[in-house]
């Protein structure tokens, strides 16, 4: 099982990701996380990756292809793996793909988790947190019953920046000029599969696991 996930942002892939290695012991490989581990760790994709974003520049595909090469190679991805937040695009895909023949570890399946897009507005303009205790809620799913304040903690909530309708909706443009086009170049390589992210957690892992034949 050598999975990349798709999905736009709140589409709740991460969750299901986390379910998947519980579940089945493969590792998680989050390029965010690669990053931040490598350059506190001081490794050499570390310092180059540092000295990019010390610039302000983006880090190159190349040093992200490195480390994620780094942690495919070690022995918890023996027997598979999960990528996630990578690849953003064709270009990055075509050179993950080159990699991963490199390695003999060809992916076995794109899986996107599908959200229509009004769910995905409501799941994150939704959100409001707790300035004082940090408990996050949402207005359409997962109100307060206190209303603008936190049932645990009396605090006041917010919604944060990123949260606002006009921040969602360039995230969400982004995603689909640089992201979504990778539908059609995996859809071509005949591993494409789709589920939809809307429903219970456990009932969009259930159908994840069988999209996937593990059920």
């Amino acid at each position: 099982m050598r999975i990349v996930l798709l999905g736009a942002p709140g589409a709740g892939k991460g969750t299901q990701a986390k379910k998947l290695v519980d579940k089945y012991k493969i590792p998680q490989i989050s390029t965010g996380d690669l990053l931040r581990a490598a350059v506190a760790a001081g490794t050499a994709l570390g310092k180059e990756a540092k000295a990019c974003m010390d610039r302000g520049e983006l880090v190159s595909d190349s040093i992200v292809l490195g480390m994620v090469e780094e942690r495919l190679k070690q022995e918890d991805c023996k027997n598979g793996f999960i990528l996630d937040g990578f690849p953003r695009n064709t270009s990055q895909a075509e050179a993950l793909d080159r990699m991963l023949a490199n390695l003999n570890m060809p992916l076995t399946c794109a899986l996107s988790v599908d959200v229509p897009f009004e769910d995905l507005m409501k799941r994150l303009t939704g959100r409001r947190t707790c300035k004082a205790c940090g408990q996050m809620y949402n207005v359409y799913f997962n109100p307060s019953q206190k209303g603008n304040s936190c049932d645990k903690c009396g605090g006041e909530l917010f919604q944060r920046d990123d949260d606002k309708e006009e921040t969602i909706k360039k995230r969400l443009d982004v995603y689909n000029a640089q992201t979504a086009p990778l539908f059609d170049y995996y859809g071509k390589k005949g591993i494409l599969k789709s589920v939809s992210g809307t429903g219970s957690i456990d009932e969009i892992f259930d159908n994840v696991c069988k999209v996937l034949g593990l059920k």
